[in-house]
């Protein structure tokens, strides 16, 4: 299965993504909703396959418990205030979970294949762009989860080529 998966994985990934919007109700929000699992999922599911599952899963984690601990830490502060009311808005977990599994998967799934690693760049940014469409977010939360993301999938990774597919 692993081979299949290793031969496969470019078709898998634009599959599942692909699953994943058509069966969602056509609203931007809801879209968002599942590109914000799918992509960190998919990626979970690539380093099965190239061996680094369980560095992923720690960094994932982390930024997890970063993302979820500001939004509690910063109680009622106005930063942490969403547009359509209430609190816990910072940052934008949606937006962290998307850059992350979009950067995790452009850099070990398809490093070599440029046009479907810029469609998981758009993926995360239609994502953050949904939360703000919503009113869950404002544009600074939705850019403070790219970055908490984005940060954690690439800043905490261990410096090694191995495992890397392309």
């Amino acid at each position: 299965m692993l081979d299949f998966l290793k031969k496969w994985r470019h078709a898998v990934l634009v599959g599942v993504l692909a699953g994943a919007l058509v069966t969602a109700p056509f609203t931007p929000e809801r879209w968002g909703d599942r590109l914000a699992w799918s992509l960190p999922i998919l990626a979970g599911g690539c380093s099965v396959v190239t061996g680094t599952w369980p560095e992923l899963l720690v960094r994932f984690a982390a930024m997890e418990a970063v993302v979820q601990g500001a939004k509690s830490g910063l109680g009622e502060q106005d930063i942490n205030a969403r547009p359509r009311g209430g609190y816990r808005g910072f940052p934008s977990a949606h937006s962290a979970h998307a850059a992350f599994g979009a950067s995790a998967l452009a850099q070990d799934c398809v490093a070599g294949f440029p046009l479907i690693r810029a469609g998981l760049v758009v993926a995360a940014a239609f994502t953050g762009a949904s939360r703000v469409d919503a009113g869950a977010h404002n544009a600074w939360q939705v850019l403070a989860g790219w970055i908490i993301g984005f940060g954690f999938e690439r800043l905490f990774r261990r410096r090694r080529r191995a495992g890397r597919t392309e």
